[in-house]
């Protein structure tokens, strides 16, 4: 089984995009995240032609998820349940998985901060306490569960390609990493961090000053799994071709690959 997820920075601009990967990319699952657009303009005939079944949150101009699956998915859940918030964060569905076990698959838009003294900023660390009571109780129900998506947390300075540039700042401050770690602490693994990975490998990269050619970016792109779940990964991934297309989204894919129990 394999799983991925894409920052698409708008699927009105990069559908064509999308569409190319999967061709290339025959995933399972893809979750977007920044659709950024409403409910009625998403282009879900374009996507069931091209084999893959969607449910979706979309907000005008900002934020909405997605989740793409080559089967319809059962019991879809829009956004952090007693969490009042109008913008579209948050996606989750069940798919059979492999073996036939089901796997309880979420897409995350987490919120950026903005910058650490910022009313964003506090909104974001609340949110993801909010998150992180939701997916205790998720955690409890589903053997099986995977939270993909753009966290807006590089985890570690090694997630970062210059720590001392960033040191303190937004995605990397000591408040947004705890509450990455808090994540972890409900037993939630880090599929890419499972494996030897290259240095510098990023997901993220600024469209200004060249930073994807200078590769100047950051990884705050994640797939996190539930220990059973993690312990049948076989890879995991960046893939950073899409980000060199013209007129790309400023992420890149990420992708893991899941084995039988």
């Amino acid at each position: 089984m394999k799983l991925a997820t894409w920052n698409v920075n708008s699927l009105n601009v990069r559908l064509g995009h999308v569409l190319d990967w999967l061709q290339a990319n025959p995933v399972d699952a893809l979750c977007l995240q920044e659709l950024k657009l409403p409910d009625e303009k998403f282009p879900h005939e374009a996507l069931l032609e091209a084999g893959y079944h969607a449910c979706w949150a979309g907000q005008k101009t900002y934020n909405g998820v997605a989740i793409l699956s080559r089967e319809p998915v059962l019991d879809v859940q829009r956004n952090i349940p007693g969490y009042d918030d109008p913008q579209q964060r948050i996606i989750a569905a069940t798919l059979p998985g492999p073996g036939g076990q089901p796997v309880r698959i979420i897409s995350a838009y987490c919120p950026n901060g903005q910058a650490v003294d910022s009313d964003k900023y506090a909104y974001k660390l609340d949110w993801f306490q909010a998150l992180r009571g939701w997916l205790d109780g998720e955690i409890g129900r589903h053997r099986d569960l995977v939270i993909l998506g753009d966290y807006n947390v590089a985890p570690a300075d090694e997630d970062v390609h210059d720590p001392a540039a960033w040191e303190g700042g937004i995605l990397v401050s000591d408040p947004e990493r705890q509450a990455f770690r808090d994540l972890l602490g409900l037993g939630l693994r880090d599929t890419f961090r499972l494996f030897e990975q290259p240095p510098r490998i990023f997901s993220w990269w600024d469209y200004r000053q060249m930073g994807f050619r200078r590769n100047a970016g950051v990884r705050i792109d994640h797939i996190l799994a539930t220990p059973d779940l993690a312990a049948r990964c076989l890879a995991c991934e960046v893939d950073k071709i899409p980000r060199g297309w013209e007129k790309p989204s400023d992420h890149a894919p990420v992708v893991a690959t899941f084995g039988v129990a």
